[in-house]
C-alpha cells in the first residue's frame, strides 16, 4: 500500500507513477474519497467532543438542583446523530481504504520507462547457449514423454490440464534440485529454512497484495482458506503486526514449497509441457530489512539467485523490468531469464523484487530504529531462488545427448546417489 501522504501532499508523484505503468491516473478519485473520510471522521469527532461537553453541564445542573430537561433531550439526539455519522464514516473509511488497496507500487527512479517485456533492459549474460545441447535439441516434453516419466495424460486424469507426474529419474531429479537449493541458501548464502504452512487466511493474502486485486488467480477452499501462490505469502507475513528490534534485521528467510495458481490469465499459453502449471514446487527466497539497506539486499538476493543457475552451468540473462511489467507489489525487478535450447529463447525461471515498505504498510509491520522511540515501516523484498519445475526443464534441455540421454550436472550427483546420466 502506498504512503497516503503521497495522495495528500504531492498527488502528482502517483499520477506520474500511474502513467508509468500504463494505468490511469487515480489520484483525483482517491483525493476525493480521502477528503470524505475525513470529513466525516471530523463530524464524528465533534459529535463526541459535544456528547462529552454536555455530559459534564448536565451533571453540573443535577448537582446544584437546576432543570437539564433541555440538555437531556439534546443528548438523546446526539446519541442517534452519532450513530448515524459513526456509520457514514466507517463506510467512508471502507470505501477510501478499498481503492488504495488497489493501487500498485510506485516503480523506483532507476526502473526503465516501458510498456510490457519487449520493453525490458537486458543487464547481463552467462554462460554459453550452444556449449552443450546437441543439434536440433528436442524441448523437455519431448524427452521426458519419451522415457515415460513425464506423465501428462495422467496428471490431467488425475487433475486436468496443466497437472504433471513426474516418474523415477525425474521425479528424484526434481527433489535433488530443491534439496540443492535449500543446502545452497541455508549453508552459503545465510537465509534460515523455514516449512511454512501451505494455506492461509485472507488477511495473510492481503498483507503481500494477493487480496483484493487478484482473487481470481489463487486456489480457496470451502473454509475460506487459501492455497499459497508462493512461499512470499507466508514467510513476509511473519512480520505482520510486529514491531522488529533493528538487532535482529537483515531476516532472510527460505522455504522449498508446492505452490498454487489459477493461472486465470494464461488461457492458450504455454500448454504444452510443464512451464506453466497449475501446482509447482519453488525455493523461495524473503528478506525483511531496514530502508536503507534494501537496495543493497536486492542485489544480493537477485546474486544469490544467479549462483543456483551458475552452479548448475545453466546459461541465463538478468533482466531489468520496466515499469509496465512489474509486479503489483513491486517497485524493482530483475528477471533471471535460463536459456532454453529446446525452445531457442530464454525464458524466466527467477523473479527478484523490492517492494519497499509497499507491503509492510498493508501488514503494519515495523521495526523501531536504535535509540529512536518513533517506529518505521519495514522494507520487504523476495525472489524465486529458484522455481524447480523449470530448473528442471532447463537441465533437461541443456543436459540432452543426441541420444535422448540426460546428463546430470555435477553438483546434483550427490543428490542423485552419484548418477551422472539418466
Amino acid at each position: 500500500m502506498i504512503d497516503p501522504k503521497i495522495i495528500r501532499e504531492t498527488p502528482d508523484i502517483l499520477d506520474r507513477a500511474m502513467a508509468r505503468r500504463h494505468q490511469p491516473p487515480l489520484a483525483a478519485t482517491l483525493t476525493k474519497l480521502d477528503e470524505a473520510y475525513r470529513f466525516t471522521q471530523t463530524s464524528l469527532q465533534n459529535l463526541q467532543k459535544e456528547r462529552n461537553d454536555l455530559s459534564a453541564k448536565i451533571g453540573e445542573l443535577k448537582k446544584s438542583g437546576g432543570n437539564a430537561d433541555a440538555l437531556m433531550a439534546r443528548m438523546s439526539q446526539l446519541k442517534i446523530e452519532t450513530a448515524t455519522m459513526d456509520d457514514v464514516a466507517n463506510k467512508d473509511k471502507e470505501k477510501y481504504h478499498n481503492a488504495l488497496a488497489l493501487v500498485p507500487n510506485i516503480p523506483a527512479d532507476d526502473v526503465p520507462d516501458g510498456k510490457d517485456e519487449k520493453d525490458n533492459k537486458e543487464i547481463a549474460r552467462w554462460g554459453d547457449e550452444y556449449q552443450r545441447a546437441p543439434a536440433n535439441p528436442k524441448q523437455h516434453f519431448e524427452l521426458g514423454e519419451a522415457t515415460g516419466e513425464m506423465d501428462f495424460n495422467l496428471g490431467a486424469k488425475l487433475s486436468g490440464a496443466r497437472f504433471t507426474v513426474l516418474k523415477k529419474n525425474l521425479a528424484r531429479l526434481e527433489r535433488a534440485l530443491a534439496n540443492f537449493m535449500l543446502d545452497v541458501h541455508t549453508q552459503q548464502n545465510g537465509y534460515t529454512e523455514i516449512s511454512p504452512p501451505l494455506m492461509v487466511n485472507e488477511h495473510i493474502m492481503f498483507g503481500t497484495g494477493q487480496l483484493p486485486k487478484f482473487a481470481d488467480d489463487q486456489f480457496v477452499t470451502r473454509q475460506n482458506m487459501w492455497l499459497i501462490p508462493t512461499a512470499e505469502v507466508p514467510l513476509t507475513n511473519f512480520v505482520n503486526d510486529e514491531i522488529v528490534d533493528e538487532a535482529q534485521l537483515p531476516l532472510r528467510l527460505t522455504a522449498k514449497t508446492p505452490c498454487f495458481r489459477a493461472e486465470a490469465g494464461a488461457a492458450g499459453r504455454d500448454t504444452r509441457g510443464m512451464l506453466r502449471q497449475h501446482q509447482f514446487y519453488k525455493v523461495e527466497l524473503v528478506s525483511i530489512t531496514t530502508p536503507d539497506q534494501s537496495a543493497a539486499e536486492h542485489e544480493r538476493m537477485t546474486t544469490c539467485a544467479e549462483g543456483i543457475l551458475q552452479q548448475l552451468q545453466l546459461p541465463y540473462r538478468k533482466v531489468l523490468l520496466c515499469a509496465g511489467d512489474m509486479g503489483f507489489a513491486s517497485r524493482k525487478t530483475y528477471d533471471l531469464e535460463v536459456w532454453l535450447p529446446g525452445q531457442n529463447t530464454y525464458r524466466e525461471i527467477s523473479s527478484c523484487s523490492n517492494c519497499g515498505d509497499f507491503q509492510a504498510r498493508r501488514m503494519k509491520a515495523r521495526y523501531r530504529p536504535a535509540g529512536k522511540k518513533e517506529t518505521e515501516f519495514l522494507h520487504t523484498l523476495n525472489g524465486s531462488g529458484v522455481a524447480v519445475g523449470r530448473c528442471l526443464i532447463a537441465v533437461m534441455e541443456n543436459y540432452q545427448r543426441a541420444d535422448g540421454t540426460i546428463a546430470i550436472p555435477q553438483v546434483l550427483q550427490p543428490y542423485m546417489g552419484g548418477m551422472t546420466e539418466m
